[in-house]
């Protein structure tokens, strides 16, 4: 006999199961998948806000904007998930598959990637 791995109730059924029911398996992964810090939560919140602004901002998948709209939305641009260094000698930072490219004059051109 195997016990739930979240209540440690002992499990009926099927000889893979892991847990007791729904709510045990739901509660199990809530704890497991949740920040488990505040700096974690905080960066996260961040880099969700900033991905929030450039899809608002990038409807069509290619825009143009400026670095005053960006900061009055309140991008953060110390926040990105990855940089693209392109053959031409140019430099995106991306938010998941939301990217953008600074320009002359605070201009920032806007794209999305193709998955």
């Amino acid at each position: 006999m195997k016990n739930c791995l979240e209540c440690d109730e002992k499990i009926i059924g099927r000889e893979d199961k892991k847990f007791c029911s729904d709510g045990c398996r739901n509660a199990y992964n809530n704890k497991m998948n949740k920040d488990s810090t505040n700096l974690m939560r905080n960066i996260n919140n961040k880099l969700r806000k900033n991905y929030r602004i450039l899809c608002e901002l990038n409807v069509e998948g290619k825009s143009k904007t400026t670095k005053s709209k960006l900061l009055s939305k309140g991008f953060d641009f110390d926040y990105f998930t990855s940089i693209l260094h392109t053959k031409t000698g140019n430099t995106y930072h991306f938010l998941y598959d939301q990217g953008y490219l600074a320009l002359e004059n605070d201009y920032y051109m806007l794209v999305k990637k193709d998955n």
